[in-house]
């Protein structure tokens, strides 16, 4: 059974079962009173929950119900995790909590949590919408930062994020109940929500869902512990956009996947103009992979510098690409187009062959001991032959002790660290990179050999006129302090964020209170051989 201090904390009983009813592991239930003492269960409990179990099983979706046991009244989610294994969690239906309410008075139904339910909802309102020849709109929002919770921490976690998430949602729906418009919501997929919205006003729409999302964006308490979670949302209307329910949610989340990609905290309203950069982000995949294998992804060089002396300790390369024809295209585009297509392997191995010329032809100018510092992408870093890669480059051009890998936060957690010692051992220096924007993990900052801790430029760049980022800096500091490692901050543009960060204990940082190295240092280079 499990005894993690996070999820004995949990309101809900949590539950991991097998097909024939057997318990695997429990944990949680702080309201659940004595059926927490599973051996304990009525006969019926049992045979419920083992129904249950076997149906989610069978049909591989995720199945409702309410039973009562020594007087008490419950509800339980079954979700299937395998062909022999369910999720199961068990909540106490409470006097007065909604979902009594709601059950009881028949005013305020609760929102259908399944998908098959919801898709059932959505197909009846359709139907009302057409009789009474009126319109609504649906939206779809993701929520960023789920799956990851799954992966680092535990899955039952993030279903317990998502089950406080849905439940604040249906607080607030009834408590709006008699505010227009009225809207339902759903759920599709493990970080997937939807809602039906009762009015196709694309400014009422709009406002509702970003009240919803800007709630969702609130910390999010499970076990005591807080998330902090992105969240982004597209919609559709029916009638202009589509005539079917399944149209309806394709162009919903069409325009939902649009606001992911391009970081957006607006609600993205579906159009045919969506279509059209999805053809144009084909172009640019195609002209990208030219570009790798040409050589034009070159870099540009940040210098970081000691903040009270101004000294450059080493030269920050990030990605730049200059279109011959678009001019240049940010990077926060053509990565995630990378990422999409599966070219980001591929740029990461040309850009670090890139970083390797570009330091035989400048390190002569840089004091000898300034690094040069090169951040990996996510799936090169995942990939088989990183460690090979990064050998190579220090086998033929840059000495290990004058590279520094910079490693995203997200990454660095989900990753296995064996490679990472083994750079660590050949003298390559290790940074964690955005500190404070995803999740972390105190305890994988503890055992790898990581040499210093980046804050993310939001929070530096914020630090004197947002306390939220002056708390935030101030932990990341405090968290490297503490480990002995060394905090850095990117995004020092004047004096002023330079003394408070020198003032929280940050010696090291770059932006543009100091000069520029040179907008791009890269040399013109031969192709390369394969992309």
């Amino acid at each position: 059974m499990s005894h993690d201090p996070l999820l004995e904390l949990l309101p809900d009983l949590v539950l991991l079962m097998r097909r024939d009813g057997s318990v695997v592991a429990q944990g949680g239930g702080r309201q659940v009173g004595p059926l927490r003492a599973t051996p304990e269960w009525a006969d019926s409990t049992t045979e419920l929950l083992k129904l249950l179990v076997r149906r989610s099983i069978a049909q591989r979706t995720t199945v409702e119900a309410r039973f009562e046991d020594a007087g008490r009244e419950y509800g339980v989610r079954v979700s299937a995790q395998s062909p022999d294994r369910a999720v199961v969690v068990i909540r106490a239906v409470l006097p007065g909590s909604p979902e009594e309410t709601g059950e009881a008075t028949g005013e305020h139904p609760r929102p259908q949590l399944d998908r098959r339910g919801f898709l059932k909802r959505l197909k009846e309102s359709l139907s009302v919408a057409t009789l009474r020849e009126k319109s609504f709109a649906v939206a779809v929002l993701y929520i960023d930062g789920i799956p990851d919770i799954a992966q680092i921490i535990a899955a039952r976690v993030s279903e317990q994020i998502m089950s406080v998430a849905i439940m604040r949602l249906s607080a607030q729906a009834e408590e709006n109940a008699d505010a227009e418009p009225k809207w339902y919501l759903g759920q599709l997929g493990e970080n997937v929500l939807a809602m039906v919205i009762d009015t196709a006003d694309r400014e009422a729409v709009d406002a509702c869902v970003s009240r919803v999302c800007e709630s969702l964006r609130q910390p999010l308490d499970a076990g005591g512990t807080e998330f902090r979670l992105q969240t982004f949302a597209g919609a559709a209307i029916l009638g202009l956009d589509a005539s079917s329910p399944k149209a309806l949610l394709d162009h919903a989340r069409a325009a939902a996947a649009e606001a992911r990609r391009t970081g957006s905290r607006d609600v993205i309203f579906h159009s045919d103009t969506l279509e059209l950069r999805a053809l144009a982000r084909l172009d640019l995949a195609r002209e990208l992979r030219e570009a790798i294998a040409n050589g034009d992804i070159r870099f540009r060089y940040v210098g970081r510098h000691e903040l009270r002396t101004g000294r450059l300790i080493a030269c920050v390369g990030y990605l730049r690409w200059e279109h011959p024809l678009r001019g240049e295209i940010r990077p926060a585009e053509f990565l995630r187009v990378a990422e999409s297509t599966g070219l980001a392997t591929a740029l990461s191995r040309a850009a670090l062959q890139t970083l390797c010329d570009d330091f035989t032809a400048f390190s002569k100018k840089w004091d000898p001991d300034v690094r040069i510092s090169f951040g990996a992408l996510r799936d090169h870093l995942f990939h088989q032959d990183f460690l090979a890669d990064m050998d190579r480059a220090l086998a033929e051009r840059v000495p290990a002790e004058r590279l520094e890998l910079r490693i995203a936060e997200k990454a660095f957690v989900a990753r296995d660290p064996g490679d990472f010692h083994l750079l660590q051992k050949r003298g390559v220096q290790l940074v964690v990179d955005e500190v404070g924007r995803d999740l972390g993990s105190i305890s994988s900052l503890a055992r790898v050999p990581v040499a210093g801790l980046q804050l993310d430029r939001a929070w530096v760049t914020a630090i004197r006129t947002d306390d939220v980022a002056r708390k935030v800096c101030l932990a990341g500091i405090n968290l490297a302090l503490s480990l002995g490692l060394t905090p850095i901050a990117a995004g020092v543009d004047d004096r002023a964020q330079r003394d408070a960060l020198l003032e929280l204990g940050c010696r090291y940082g770059s932006g543009d209170l100091y000069p520029q190295i040179q907008s791009n240092i890269s040399a013109p280079r031969a192709a390369f051989a394969t992309v």
